[in-house]
């Protein structure tokens, strides 16, 4: 009974401290989707920073949708109850706007369980002038909107915090003035870093290529937003609960890297790297002392973070313990690193990406085995016993030895570890490699399936027998349907549509077959320079002959380094 799931929400809404309630009707409400778990969407910064900024304002009731666990999501189905809202137990088709957020691929088929669990039309093309505004942002949105611009209104290109302020006064205005749902999106195009799909027409050619984007009495490309001020932005959780991920409180110290790794979307579409001040960080450490949670440092590489020995010592006086989320072996510190082991840090992760010194330079990873070993000290001097390594295969240029460097580096890591008097476990985290937009590799073929399975099965040959060495892989079937995802246009809409009416991502190559579109098109073509790629709607400030530079840097085994104070290579930093 709807009672029964009422009450699920209410009971969740009772563990939770700081989250927002307003009286019927005092506010507009805003529906903020994260299109998965309770647990990982609560676990995401970005949701945090919306439903803060948008709760600030007067005008505005944010409340939060997730994916129901299935339970839950049959007994909506059971009951013909409508998704509701954590908050208010509010339907999700009577929020004015739904603000979807997309950080994962897999997540395009719960978005569309989402809306119809929601009772909302998936297809925007179908919704009345009473229906809800759909939009998106985050980094999927980013990166490439095109396979979900079927199903949405509006996309927010780039930094939310730059946008959603001038959305929500442009939106409320032109329902002020009783402007019909067309005139609505027109003027929300007009915002910055807005990409409304419905005013954007791509035309393909015979060969399945886009041969030219119509712009109709719009911008011809969507600029994507950043901050320029991260102080001005203060990000930490807001809603804080046990029921994440990994119990955190998190602190965000950084955005942008400019690392220039060559498979990184993220470190090109959010390349200028930007630092919170010392001062601003130590503020969120005192705001989170009252809740005792261990703090979760948030960033691209936080080893990068200049004050990070300081950090390290500003949260250790507050009696607090740290975690991060990633940092890179060439940069950290002892300090770090006694600071993470004195948190209950058990593991030591480090991200190499590649088992040979060629294919690391190929990528511009900047890692040597040395700093491999010199971290691995780092750990065995303060008594840590578990490691992982993250690592990709099939990458651009490939080849049988660089898979046997896999194995061997593992061997002689877990033989030096077993040296030192270290009986711990060396975890190999292993995963395809996709290509995606915005990179250098934008242009290459994903290595076939068949030889990604048989690279994985080479490793785990290779290591049979050598105990203390574990193997954890994704989905290989799974990593394909994202390689589809991740360059694909709205063409792919259908195909979601499909594969949603017939049970989800199980059902997605036969929706592909039957729509008579050709995975090989999407996944093993390699592109030519010239031709015009579906998201290159959006701008992200970097020069596209830079990228082609970049990709023949990679291929004659050239690294480029870092990011400099006064660098022009990119274009980013020309704005």
């Amino acid at each position: 009974m709807t009672w029964k799931l009422k009450e699920c929400l209410r009971r969740r809404l009772e563990r939770e401290r700081g989250y927002y309630l307003f009286p019927s009707g005092a506010r507009s409400r805003f529906a903020l989707v994260y299109p998965n778990s309770y647990r990982v969407g609560m676990s995401n910064l970005g949701i945090h920073i919306i439903y803060e900024i948008l709760n600030r304002r007067g005008d505005t009731a944010c409340e939060r949708f997730f994916l129901p666990e299935k339970k839950e999501m049959d007994e909506y189905a059971r009951t013909h109850t409508p998704l509701m809202s954590l908050e208010t137990q509010t339907p999700l088709a009577d929020f004015p706007i739904i603000g979807v957020s997309l950080s994962f691929e897999m997540d395009y088929f719960h978005v569309l369980d989402i809306l119809a669990a929601g009772r909302v039309s998936l297809l925007a093309a179908e919704r009345r002038e009473r229906d809800p505004i759909v939009i998106g942002g985050g980094p999927c949105a980013t990166f490439n909107p095109e396979p979900l611009a079927s199903f949405f209104d509006a996309f927010l290109i780039g930094e939310g915090e730059e946008t959603i302020g001038r959305f929500m006064d442009t939106f409320y205005a032109a329902k002020t003035a009783a402007c019909s749902r067309k005139e609505i999106l027109r003027r929300l195009a007009d915002i910055p870093g807005v990409y409304v799909p419905s005013l954007y027409v791509p035309e393909y050619k015979n060969t399945g290529e886009i041969s030219v984007l119509h712009a109709s009495g719009v911008s011809a490309r969507i600029s994507r937003q950043w901050v320029r001020d991260l102080d001005a932005y203060p990000a930490h959780t807001v809603v804080v609960t046990a029921d994440t991920e990994f119990d955190l409180y998190l602190i965000e110290t950084a955005r942008g890297c400019g690392r220039h790794c060559r498979f990184c979307m993220a470190g090109y579409c959010f390349r200028r790297p930007r630092h919170r001040s010392r001062r601003v960080l130590q503020e969120e450490i005192a705001a989170a002392e009252p809740y005792k949670k261990r703090i979760g440092l948030m960033g691209a590489a936080i080893s990068d973070y200049p004050e990070i020995d300081a950090l390290c010592d500003d949260i250790r006086s507050s009696q607090l313990t740290m975690s991060v989320a990633s940092f890179r072996v060439d940069s950290v510190t002892p300090r770090l690193m006694e600071a993470l082991i004195a948190s209950g840090m058990k593991t030591l992760t480090m991200a190499p990406e590649a088992g040979s010194e060629r294919m690391r330079v190929s990528i511009n990873k900047g890692i040597t085995e040395e700093h491999l070993w010199r971290a691995l000290d780092f750990g065995i001097a303060a008594g840590l016993r578990h490691y992982r390594l993250y690592l990709m295969i099939g990458l651009p240029g490939e080849r049988p030895e660089d898979i046997d460097a896999i194995v061997d580096m593992a061997i002689r890591l877990k033989s030096y570890l077993e040296n030192k008097g270290n009986k711990g476990t060396l975890t190999l985290s292993i995963n395809p490699f996709i290509p995606k937009p915005f990179t250098p590799f934008q242009w290459l073929p994903m290595m076939e399936k068949s030889i990604v399975e048989r690279e994985l099965r080479q490793i785990r040959q290779g290591l049979k027998g050598h105990k203390g060495i574990e193997i954890l892989t994704e989905s290989v079937k799974e990593s394909y349907v994202q390689g589809v995802l991740a360059r694909g246009d709205r063409r792919l809409g259908p195909v979601l549509q499909a594969a949603h009416a017939a049970g989800g991502p199980g059902a997605f190559w036969r929706a592909l077959r039957d729509s008579g579109l050709n995975a090989d098109f999407y996944l093993y073509r390699m592109r030519s320079k010239e031709e015009i790629f579906p998201w290159e709607i959006l701008d992200m400030g970097i020069d596209r002959r830079y990228l082609w530079m970049e990709l023949g840097r990679a291929e004659r085994g050239e690294s480029t380094p870092a990011c400099f104070d006064g660098c022009r290579r990119c274009g980013v930093c020309g704005e």
